[in-house]
């Protein structure tokens, strides 16, 4: 064990080897935690003698849990009799359950429903109550309010705004059914585990006896559910050691609070606290503009991370005209990179926000670049631009009917799946294409198949055909300004979670196709559909390929050569309302942070927004990184608090922010608290 040890740095050494009360280490990036981690697990097994049993480590990946249980056992070799329990949260939330559902009156039969019974679910029960609300925003809302432990009696009593209202009458039916039905949605594996130890002293007393050493990876990454849970767990002896870093919180958007890793120490007594500030992944000019970036924010712990394999190359600014011209020259540079031999699984390109891939896509297709998208679908592939291209294609060829199918109840036109399945057969009877039959027969056979509501909604939709064929014939450049106004499809998105990125999607979408037409007046319908076919059913290259990815599904990743592309205000960061600087500084952190030996941060004149093409500023991240002194680049700091987030005041409870404004060193919010409005200092609250 010694040789093991000896293997560590001196704070790693010193995570390693603590034994008893509260501890936080906090890792930065490419500094060995789950070295760490794994090695203080293997010490207190096979040196200090704790029986497996009694240890618990939690993390967020299966992926996770199984690599460092191997590692782990390995480390202490024949010294465990059985392995010690190494899972995710859910995982363990599943196995307490199993033993323990009966108290609260359920058997332990249960059957645990996926995100898509829990959809099929609530649009049972909206249909039931008449209630017409977008089904991944209630999922959405009732997922947060299991994780804030709010329950559907106390959302009830709460809600304010008529959307808010519906989503609580949802709520209430939906966890009834699945109450009576012995179901358990994924939120309830931790809600549950949580209710039934604070319901029950000496389950409490029993269970946190048996987890005597309690570890924990990416801290950051919890939410108020999980730190409740971990309350518990660790009650009867205060040994838990979590592993983190407040520099890279980057899910504060899906519920995650930045606040458990900040206040560790107060919530836990006589913490110890060691840093694991040496690098072991990148070059020292990477880390200096990571430094630089990340010091801009005022809520975090402070630490610098220092390079152990010291000088290399400087960080690298690409400047392009456009987003064209970016993509071209980023596939060249990387031709270059293959040219010489380097391994193309060692090279990637990352961005901010999904839209930002279809140019990468489109550019290193025409340089014969092969590539592989990570973390999404391509951008031909998203459902919003499939019902896009969907409608073109009826507009070009109103007798596809695979493509009339698509888009026949999007937006919803109120057409279920029966009235459709008539519409087909009596069309197949007659011989005829879907949208013909329903021309033939709008005024005599439709209203006999379907209400009259219903036959009404689909001549508006014929209506609609007609005129945007009329407005193709006559001027293709105006024809998405009124496409929209027709369709009105963003609305069919805009409820959903992930409704604004869809948007800017869409909006991508939109400006390449006015652009296509300013580049080719001439250009027809059929030809820019023809094209994007071939740009989107395109074989993937399977030997030389490059990654592309979101800054989200890269982290934890490291790649030797790195592009991170939309260094632009309102691209990195996000401008805007729900927009929360600080997280925005931490994910161009995680960026950074993620090359080894050479980064390239590229920026651009001009980009498409919102379907059009804008001029636009370089981000305000290159000079806070040091990078480019320029006296027009703004350096801020904002609240980690935004409107919509959900807080908790000690005295007042539980309230949604209303609004938040600079107010000297920290922010005045005004939050809304069941009805009670009330202007709170933002040192006094937290987000939940």
């Amino acid at each position: 064990m010694e040789k093991i040890l000896n293997e560590l740095n001196p704070s790693q050494r010193e995570a390693a080897e603590h034994i008893d009360g509260a501890m936080l280490i906090l890792a930065g990036a490419g500094s060995g935690k789950t070295k760490t981690l794994t090695t203080r697990l293997a010490y207190l097994i096979g040196e200090i003698g704790i029986d497996p049993i009694n240890t618990l480590t939690l993390t967020f990946t299966n992926k996770a849990a199984s690599e460092m249980r191997e590692r782990a056992l390995k480390l202490v070799k024949n010294k465990a009799s059985y392995p010690p329990l190494l899972c995710t949260f859910h995982k363990f939330g599943l196995l307490f359950l199993k033993f323990h559902i009966e108290k609260l009156g359920r058997s332990n039969t249960f059957v645990i429903i996926d995100s898509d019974d829990k959809k099929r679910l609530l649009r049972s029960i909206a249909k039931e109550l008449k209630i017409d609300l977008n089904l991944s925003f209630v999922a959405s809302e009732i997922s947060k309010y299991k994780n804030s432990l709010l329950s559907a009696q106390i959302v009830k009593e709460k809600a304010e705004l008529p959307d808010y209202k519906k989503v609580a009458a949802v709520y209430e039916r939906y966890q009834a059914n699945i109450e009576e039905n012995n179901l358990v949605d994924f939120d309830d594996l931790l809600m549950l585990t949580y209710k039934i130890l604070d319901e029950n002293e000496d389950l409490r007393k029993e269970t946190s006896l048996r987890y005597r050493y309690i570890m924990v990876d990416e801290y950051q990454d919890t939410n108020e559910l999980q730190f409740r849970l971990l309350e518990h767990l660790v009650s009867e002896h205060g040994n838990l050691c979590v592993v983190g870093d407040d520099d890279q919180s980057i899910y504060g958007w899906r519920g995650a609070n930045i606040r458990n890793i900040l206040d560790f120490s107060n919530h836990f007594k006589n913490t110890k606290t060691v840093k694991l500030e040496t690098n072991y992944r990148s070059t020292e000019p990477i880390l200096k503009a990571a430094n630089a970036l990340i010091e801009h924010n005022s809520t975090r712990l402070g630490k610098k991370l220092f390079s152990q394999r010291g000088e290399g190359p400087e960080v690298k600014l690409l400047h392009s005209l456009d987003e064209a011209h970016e993509a071209k020259a980023i596939a060249q540079e990387i031709h270059a990179l293959l040219d010489k031999g380097v391994n193309p699984e060692e090279i990637a390109v990352l961005y901010r926000i999904n839209a930002l891939s279809r140019s990468l896509e489109e550019g290193f297709s025409k340089e014969g670049l092969g590539f592989k998208l990570i973390g999404g679908m391509r951008f031909y592939e998203r459902a919003e631009i499939k019902d896009i291209i969907s409608y073109f294609r009826v507009l070009a060829n109103p007798h596809d009917d695979f493509s009339l199918l698509r888009i026949i109840n999007k937006p919803k036109r109120g057409l279920g799946k029966a009235s459709i399945e008539k519409l087909q057969k009596a069309a197949h009877e007659e011989k005829l294409s879907l949208y013909a039959f329903i021309q033939k027969n709008l005024k005599t056979e439709l209203p006999a198949i379907m209400s009259k509501k219903v036959a009404h909604t689909l001549h508006m939709l014929m209506e609609d055909i007609h005129i945007l064929q009329e407005e193709i014939n006559a001027a293709l450049g105006n024809f998405i300004t009124l496409f929209e106004e027709r369709i009105r499809l963003k609305d069919h998105y805009a409820g959903m979670s992930d409704g604004f990125d869809r948007i800017l999607n869409m909006d991508e979408f939109y400006g390449y196709f006015r652009d296509c037409v300013i580049k080719n007046p001439d250009l027809t319908l059929d030809e820019f559909l023809n094209d994007i076919t071939l740009q989107s059913d395109q074989d993937q290259v399977e030997e030389n390929t490059i990654t592309i990815m979101s800054i989200h599904a890269a982290k934890g990743l490291e790649f030797e050569h790195l592009f991170v592309i939309g260094l632009e205000e309102e691209f990195f960061p996000l401008l805007g309302e729900g927009c929360n600087m600080e997280e925005e500084r931490r994910l161009g952190y995680v960026a950074i942070t993620r090359a080894k030996s050479n980064l390239t941060l590229c920026y651009v004149d001009s980009r498409f927004y919102k379907g059009r093409r804008k001029m636009i500023n370089k981000s305000r991240f290159l000079g806070e990184a040091g990078l480019i002194q320029d006296a027009s680049l703004k350096i801020t700091k904002a609240s980690a608090f935004k409107k919509g987030d959900l807080v908790k005041h000690k005295i007042f409870g539980i309230g949604r922010v209303q609004a938040a404004n600079k107010s000297g060193k920290e922010y005045k919010l005004l939050i809304n608290f069941g009805g009670n409005k009330k202007e709170i200092l933002s040192s006094f609250v937290q987000t939940i």
